[in-house]
């Protein structure tokens, strides 16, 4: 597939697609990653939210961030899921997961963060698409 994208993105018809083409990259790979589950809903006509399972995680413990168009959202444990009495915890059964993550997503252009919370060991990321203003120029043509 890989082949595919190259030779379409190749054409002369889409000059500067560059950065494009890193970003599609860039979203199959962290379309990979597994950890934490999460889904995307779209709220109402402009908005998206991104739902992230981070049960365990206390708000001091996340951090998002925004770099150009890539959204990192990551965990970090402290204590590595140790609670109570610490090294003397013994599991018989160890199913929730108490490692780090860090989970990429990239933005459409003209996508912005509006907010962020944390509720019921779900992290909420919501994004809204503002009304761009239509803007028609008209390009002056010079004779040379």
């Amino acid at each position: 597939m890989t082949t595919t994208r190259t030779i379409l993105f190749d054409s002369p018809f889409l000059l500067g697609f560059d950065h494009t083409r890193a970003l599609i990259d860039r979203a199959a790979k962290a379309a990979a990653e597994s950890y934490p589950p999460y889904n995307v809903e779209q709220i109402g006509d402009a908005g998206v939210r991104i739902s992230l399972a981070v049960a365990g995680f206390s708000p001091e413990e996340l951090a998002i961030t925004l770099d150009g168009r890539q959204l990192t959202i990551a965990g970090k444990r402290d204590d590595a899921g140790k609670s109570g009495s610490g090294a003397d915890q013994t599991f018989l059964h160890r199913g929730i997961a108490a490692r780090g993550f860090v989970r990429n997503f990239v933005l459409a252009d003209g996508l912005e963060v509006s907010g962020a919370r944390l509720e019921h060991g779900l992290l909420h990321v919501d994004l809204i698409r503002p009304e761009a203003e239509r803007q028609v120029r008209r390009i002056p043509i010079t004779a040379g």
